[in-house]
């Protein structure tokens, strides 16, 4: 956001009156315009590095995570499993070993 205002104020002052009377003063404004959309192209290509390196790469400089999320979906299968099985009992009659294995 910094770089677009930065190329927003250049070229604003770029239509500024005082550049068409000072030639030197147009050379400055005409400079900075310049280094400006250079840094704004240059902060781009390094947020989309760094997005496809967050993206693409983070299993690999982040195990931990990759192992927390494999844990994850481990975790979630085993869930739904029981969970199942719950329902399979619930929907059977209420007698003594049901209620246990309900329990349980």
């Amino acid at each position: 956001a910094m770089s677009k205002s930065a190329v927003k104020i250049s070229s604003d002052l770029l239509s500024n009156p005082l550049c068409e009377q000072e030639p030197s003063f147009l050379e400055m404004v005409t400079a900075f315009d310049t280094a400006m959309k250079r840094m704004d192209s240059f902060n781009q290509e390094k947020i989309s590095i760094i997005q496809a390196i967050i993206i693409s790469g983070n299993i690999f400089v982040f195990p931990s995570l990759n192992m927390a999320v494999k844990r994850r979906e481990q975790t979630l299968q085993d869930y739904k499993r029981l969970q199942s099985k719950v329902e399979k009992y619930e929907e059977k009659e209420r007698t003594g070993p049901v209620l246990a294995k309900l329990h349980q």
